[in-house]
């Protein structure tokens, strides 16, 4: 769907339309997005912190291991915040 993270090896994009199974379509992999991170305690990400993409949990996270880079935190994002605001760099 729009909106969507899709990962291809260590490329992750923002799909721009929705995209039908099995077929090409478009990725944004430059650009500001929200994307979903967990809540509660220790959850939160700092301004200029690098975030990336946990595919299994399908959530933003500060955690590198076994995650894929997606950009730089470009607004803070406290425990509650169930989104965070990242400028995409791949």
């Amino acid at each position: 769907a729009a909106g969507d993270v899709v990962v291809q090896a260590d490329l992750v994009g923002v799909a721009k339309l929705d995209i039908k199974a099995g077929k090409l379509g478009a990725l944004a992999v430059e650009g500001v997005f929200d994307f979903a991170k967990a809540t509660g305690v220790g959850t939160a990400i700092a301004v200029g912190a690098m975030v990336y993409w946990n595919d299994t949990a399908n959530q933003a996270t500060t955690n590198a291991t076994g995650n894929k880079q997606i950009g730089k935190c470009i607004k803070a994002a406290g425990d509650n915040d169930a989104t965070v605001r990242v400028k995409l760099s791949q």
